[in-house]
């Protein structure tokens, strides 16, 4: 996006300039859905496309906020100490909750100050805008106003504004894989203790292809914490008999000796999911690192099925996409990424095919959905960072 666009646009609604631009990426997740409030691996990325910030200090307590992306919601003002959550808070809803849960951890915004918005991610895409906006204000507040918290601190802080300020009992993947983030390597990150490492991603021909559903879901209306819970359920009632901590602490052959402690159907479905996908995303870890891209991208077409049967998080539209790229030539893998429930699936594609794909895959949607999906070829980039002062 053309930054000095973006300072127009910063001119055209508070009447001055600034040359303060900011960038903080989406992310994709390769592998590893639904295991990072499971305690399991996850091997997600950051990617090009995300959310830029035009920011300007204010002599004043006043914050004054607008979205390119939202332009109907105005500009909307507050005072720098009203913090609390309000009913009619659309998308400053996530600036307002990093600045609440910095306050909490004792950091000082002594300063109103002034932010004009504009990302590329498709809203409630399951490319995660929320946590992309969420380190954008937390990585502009860090350096405008010195504020002594690192990186993982802004990834902590940006989980506090999803699960206490929000009430989404969301793991924390997303804010770590944004505010993590480096070009041109996915992060295997075990959530249980943060331990994480980059690794290359060496597609040799093959690229990444985002597949937006244009299907919209909000996660906090949705069966995400219902999902949650299911796996804890299901994780006391082992706990009953098998002194484990989380379900990702379970190998196959231990989950399948304690499959008689859950003793239901559905409860047995979801814990199934959260313990093969973690040790499919060790096996994909592997396979990447060893460059058997072949099996990388089988192993991402059975966390699809997993997440369809065991999980029931992906719905018609994106199976639609993913078992349309199963049949198309030069495809590796495809699967849903994100929560599900809408939002979008990825492909591992031959860049040589990716224009058929493309249109192949889109007709099929299309025809059996009613409506377009949206397609992307993912470059995976650096995290949150200032890109001009």
């Amino acid at each position: 996006m053309n930054t000095q666009k973006l300072k127009q646009e910063f001119k055209k609604i508070f009447g001055y300039t600034s040359s303060r631009v900011y960038f903080s990426p989406g992310r994709i997740n390769l592998i590893g859905e639904h295991t990072d409030y499971n305690g399991g691996y996850v091997f997600p990325c950051a990617i090009s496309m995300g959310t830029y910030g035009v920011f300007a200090k204010r002599q004043d307590q006043k914050v004054r906020l607008y979205s390119a992306n939202m332009p109907d919601d105005g500009l909307v003002e507050f005072d720098i100490d009203d913090l609390k959550l309000k009913k009619h808070d659309n998308w400053t809803k996530f600036p307002r909750g990093v600045m609440f849960e910095l306050a909490n951890q004792g950091y000082k915004i002594n300063q109103g100050f002034d932010l004009f918005v504009e990302g590329d991610l498709p809203d409630a895409s399951g490319l995660s805008s929320s946590a992309s906006i969420e380190l954008l204000i937390g990585t502009i507040l860090k350096q405008e106003y010195d504020l002594k918290i690192d990186a993982l601190g802004l990834v902590k802080t940006g989980q506090l504004v999803e699960n206490d300020y929000l009430g989404l009992n969301t793991g924390i993947m997303d804010q770590f894989a944004i505010g993590m983030g480096k070009k041109d390597r996915a992060i295997l990150l075990d959530t249980n203790n943060l331990k994480y490492e980059y690794l290359p991603v060496e597609l040799d021909n093959y690229v990444i292809v985002i597949m937006n559903t244009n299907k919209q879901r909000q996660l906090v209306d949705s069966k995400y914490n219902e999902r949650r819970s299911e796996c804890e359920k299901a994780l006391v009632l082992i706990q009953k008999q098998d002194n484990v901590k989380t379900l990702g602490d379970l190998s196959p052959e231990r989950f399948d000796r304690d499959t008689y402690l859950i003793n239901d159907e559905t409860l047995i479905k979801r814990a199934r999911h959260a313990v093969s996908e973690n040790q499919r995303t060790l096996r994909a870890k592997k396979a990447l690192t060893q460059g058997k891209l072949a099996e990388f991208g089988q192993l991402m077409n059975a966390s699809h099925i997993s997440l369809h049967y065991d999980y029931e998080v992906t719905g018609p539209e994106l199976d639609t996409l993913a078992q349309t790229a199963w049949e198309q030539p030069g495809v590796l893998g495809a699967r849903m990424t994100g929560a599900g429930f809408g939002g979008c699936a990825i492909a591992i594609v031959d860049q040589s095919k990716t224009d058929d794909f493309i249109k192949n895959v889109g007709d099929v949607y299309k025809q059996k959905i009613g409506y377009p999906a949206s397609f992307y070829v993912a470059n995976i980039a650096d995290g949150p960072k200032c890109l001009e002062r």
